[in-house]
């Protein structure tokens, strides 16, 4: 199972590029997200924006493209009206459009007239792409917060978050992406309930784990990260662990953690600093740190460990475009 991410980092020098932000380039681009389905939305109002999101980012050197699924649950689905059936081919559709960008971008390039794989400010270079099919958590479902927050209440078990995530995940294993991703992890329950997951229904694709934490030592709940990064390490379908949605200030000590705990690839991709005010759902302006600040960071952290890096909420593909030529410059020494 770890061939999969060894591999692509074998062909890429070592260290790999995820993509950045979804839900804040699918604004940009003229989609209304003020939904509980938040970007997943798109999937059923406007798959071709989901479709040039991914090819922004494939142009701007990523090497892994997470799916519009984050949000994405067959309970949130009927909830809005869909059956069972368009529920499940909702999730796979998130799949299906990952995969079309790919196939695009790899169209581009044979077309590219550039040997050096830039064309007209594009990166169009023949290389690995993987199609990471995203999970978000039980909290991502509820839009309330609680992803932020990992409080579940007691009436929340292991059980329950695997029959909530049940489905979901064999139907995403089952639609041809990559790999799982694992995101926004906020306790240990959900880590737990995932690894458990995956040695039950014997998911026939990898995963990572990807947890959040606001405060630099633990993950969002108050919970160990070390504990929540041992789960992962101890579950053969994971194959890569790490921090999504935190800001870039705490990624340091958070990768020192990690490696105490995990042999595994080390996944890395931060949000850009801002404060998100789930009251009131939008981000607090002027809470962040510029592309340039989170690029002086990356090096860093590869340097600790880290081999694959990207953005999550609030980077662009222009943040996604600098991380990539830090990358190349640095495998280039």
């Amino acid at each position: 199972m770890s061939s999969l991410i060894t591999d692509l980092l074998r062909q890429t020098g070592g260290t790999a590029v995820i993509d950045g932000g979804l839900a804040t380039e699918l604004e940009r681009h003229g989609a209304d997200l003020n939904d509980p389905l938040w970007s997943a939305k798109c999937l059923f109002s406007f798959p071709h924006l989901i479709r040039q999101v991914h090819l922004d980012y494939l142009e701007n050197g990523a090497d892994i493209i997470i799916t519009a699924s984050y949000q994405a649950t067959i309970q949130g689905f009927k909830a809005k009206g869909y059956s069972d059936e368009e529920s499940e081919a909702l999730l796979r559709s998130s799949v299906e459009i990952a995969r079309e960008a790919r196939e695009v971008y790899y169209k581009n390039c044979a077309g590219c007239r550039s040997g050096d794989g830039d064309d007209d400010g594009r990166i169009l270079k023949q290389r690995p792409i993987l199609v990471a099919a995203s999970v978000g958590s039980y909290g991502a479902y509820l839009a309330d917060g609680s992803e932020y927050s990992g409080d579940y209440g007691d009436a929340i078990t292991v059980e329950t978050l695997k029959d909530f995530h049940r489905r979901r995940v064999q139907i995403l294993a089952d639609s041809g992406a990559d790999l799982l991703a694992f995101e926004t992890v906020p306790n240990k329950l959900e880590a737990e309930a995932y690894a458990q997951l995956l040695e039950e229904e014997d998911i026939k694709i990898p995963a990572w784990f990807s947890f959040n934490s606001k405060d630099g030592v633990n993950v969002v709940s108050g919970d160990s990260l070390m504990e929540c990064g041992s789960i992962a390490e101890s579950c053969n379908k994971v194959v890569a662990v790490g921090i999504n949605c935190t800001p870039p200030r705490f990624i340091h000590g958070l990768i020192v953690l990690l490696k105490k705990v995990t042999t595994k690839p080390i996944v890395i991709y931060p949000n850009s600093g801002e404060t998100y005010d789930a009251d009131l759902k939008e981000w607090v302006q002027n809470t962040g740190v510029t592309d340039e600040d989170f690029i002086s960071y990356v090096n860093k952290w590869c340097e600790l460990g880290a081999s694959l890096v990207g953005g999550c909420c609030r980077t662009t593909p222009d943040t996604i475009r600098k991380i990539y030529r830090t990358l190349s410059s640095s495998q280039s020494i």
